[in-house]
């Protein structure tokens, strides 16, 4: 039981972070009350992955795919899937 809550925290987690990266590209508007949480959320631990990452060069940001690589394999590694 225990997996089963911390694989939908994570799943959860993965979702949030999915969508605060293609909220540029959907023209969504983090600032309104509804989505005012997304970049609360997701954003320390995306400035984490910045910080780790070595700079790239070109207008693709590659924390949120890192982060969301990081999180997939953290997630088969507590519950075994």
């Amino acid at each position: 039981m225990p997996e089963i809550i911390l694989n939908s925290i994570i799943t959860l987690y993965m979702t949030a972070v999915v969508l605060r990266w293609v909220a540029p590209w959907l023209n969504l508007n983090l600032n309104t009350p509804r989505l005012r949480w997304l970049p609360a959320v997701t954003d320390p631990a995306l400035r984490g992955v910045r910080r780790i990452l070595p700079p790239m060069s070109g207008p693709m940001d590659w924390s949120a795919p890192a982060l969301l690589l990081g999180l997939w394999i953290l997630r088969i590694l507590l519950t075994g899937g």
